[in-house]
């Protein structure tokens, strides 16, 4: 072949490796898979989405290697979430929260009240609020005599069916005082005895659910750690005016201990609260279907995770759904959060899962649950990132009886805001975080987590700015400010 011949085949080819069909047809490109947490902006590095276990949602190999069958369709999408908290304006101990069908939210303020007792602050234009300025925190305790006197352990609690504010106070381990308002706190009752004098009165839970009354809509129902093995409960059928004599929370021969989680009612009449099992081991949902006159005990799957050896081992806390659904949340022995539920009373119960964020988590404590619509639940609880950095974080499920559930994990104060940095502070009673925490979901479908930011001793009201509501078809709620630290 001569030197020009040569030249033109060279220069053909090099042609034809560029252009399409010379040597065949073009290579289809490689589409990546939609994924549904592709949203229209970044994750926050303060959210996160995992299943049960702390598995990586966003990790394929670890949702592999874990055997997860994703479907991530339906109650069980994924929303792009962020959390944040905001301001009471007064400090609070123990915070206790109620929110009534007029969008007020309310939360117990330790000391701050007339003459020193506990104020009620209620916290207006929160819900549902478009700006920061939108919302105002006061307290509407003022009685028509003069206050209690300063309580040990203060607490307030919202009747979900007839919106009546109940002030329930202990007074020196000696007594107990409990006042209502039926009108958003513009007035009170008088102070009414809700004391059996053969026994101390401490760590006192209240609740109410519709199992009949003859004097009121709703049956109300508190325990208290008091002298016997287990609690001590007692029961109002009048709306908290008189009360029965405290009779025993569990069966007679049980061997809990007395200090019992927050008291939940239900849709159906039912009365549950969490606590140790009777054995000593394990905890155990206790159940009452007679308006708290007898209960009956009803373990809950703590083989795998243990229990808890902190200050508050002994508490299980529960929660009931809109379709009476039972919800239970404790604390392993590797100080992790654990949740399993029931879909008949107590009865018998999921396998238990751990719900903690891949996030790192030393250790975690003050656990918390409620619930709205069936399978919609949501969990609060402080967890340290390591060096005694104390966050506050709240987790929600939005389909918890699926194959396999989808967890949402959101920090709810931002990296270098810490709600405390005292050694131990989960495992222990910590500030104004007190012994409990509270949480509920209001009636669009937000879950509303009140605690203490312990720094700054302030009670504050933390939720989820965005993401899927708790209540009805799945949805995204109003997008509410971010809120922090300027709050306070």
């Amino acid at each position: 072949m001569g030197r020009m011949q040569f030249a033109i085949s060279l220069t053909l080819l090099m042609l034809c490796s560029v252009l399409s069909g010379c040597f065949g047809s073009e290579e289809e490109p490689i589409l990546a898979e939609p994924s549904p947490f592709d949203f229209d902006r970044p994750i926050s590095n303060t959210t996160w989405y995992h299943y049960s276990g702390g598995v990586d949602a966003l990790n394929q190999t670890a949702v592999l290697e874990a055997n997860i069958t994703v479907n991530l369709t339906g109650d069980n999408t994924p929303y792009w979430t962020a959390g944040s908290y905001y301001g009471i304006g007064l400090s609070t101990f123990e915070p206790t929260i109620g929110i009534t069908s007029d969008d007020n939210l309310y939360m117990t303020s330790w000391g701050n009240g007339a003459s020193g007792s506990t104020a009620i602050v209620q916290c207006s234009g929160l819900i549902e609020m478009s700006n920061l300025s939108d919302y105002s925190c006061v307290d509407v305790y003022d009685p028509p005599l003069l206050p209690v006197a300063n309580s040990n352990d203060p607490y307030v609690y919202v009747d979900k069916w007839t919106d009546r504010i109940m002030k329930f106070d202990m007074h020196a381990l000696l007594g107990m005082t409990v006042e209502w308002s039926d009108n958003e706190g513009a007035s009170w009752s008088v102070p009414t005895v809700a004391t059996d004098i053969r026994s101390v009165q401490d760590h006192q839970t209240i609740t109410s659910a519709p199992y009949p009354a003859a004097l009121h809509p709703t049956t109300w129902v508190f325990c208290i750690n008091g002298n016997a093995p287990h609690p001590l409960c007692s029961t109002s059928f009048d709306g908290g005016n008189t009360w029965s004599p405290e009779v025993s929370g569990a069966p007679i021969n049980c061997q809990s201990g007395g200090l019992t989680a927050h008291l939940e009612g239900g849709e159906n009449g039912n009365f549950y609260r969490g606590n140790a099992g009777c054995n000593g081991e394990g905890y155990s949902i206790y159940r009452s279907t007679n308006g708290g006159i007898t209960w009956t005990e009803h373990p809950l799957p703590t083989d795998v995770s243990g229990t808890a050896d902190t200050w508050n081992a002994e508490e299980a806390q529960v929660a009931v759904d809109d379709d009476d659904n039972v919800h239970a949340m404790w604390m392993g022995s590797d100080n992790m959060p654990y949740y399993a539920y029931s879909l008949d009373e107590g009865n018998s119960w999921s396998e238990a899962m751990m719900i903690a964020p891949p996030a790192n988590l030393v250790g975690t404590g003050f656990p918390v649950v409620t619930a709205g619509a069936g399978g919609k639940v949501a969990f609060g609880y402080v967890a340290d990132s390591g060096g005694d950095t104390w966050n506050a974080y709240l987790t929600i499920v939005t389909d918890a009886f699926g194959d396999a559930p989808l967890f949402t994990t959101v920090q709810l104060n931002q990296p270098g805001d810490p709600i405390a940095t005292e050694a131990g502070c989960g495992y222990n009673r910590c500030g104004g975080l007190g012994d409990f925490l509270d949480m509920a979901v209001d009636q669009h479908g937000r879950p509303w987590f009140g605690l203490s930011h312990n720094l700054q001793d302030i009670g504050i009201f933390a939720t989820t700015i965005e993401g899927p509501t708790l209540r009805g078809n799945m949805a995204e709620l109003t997008v509410m400010p971010t809120g922090g630290f300027e709050t306070l």
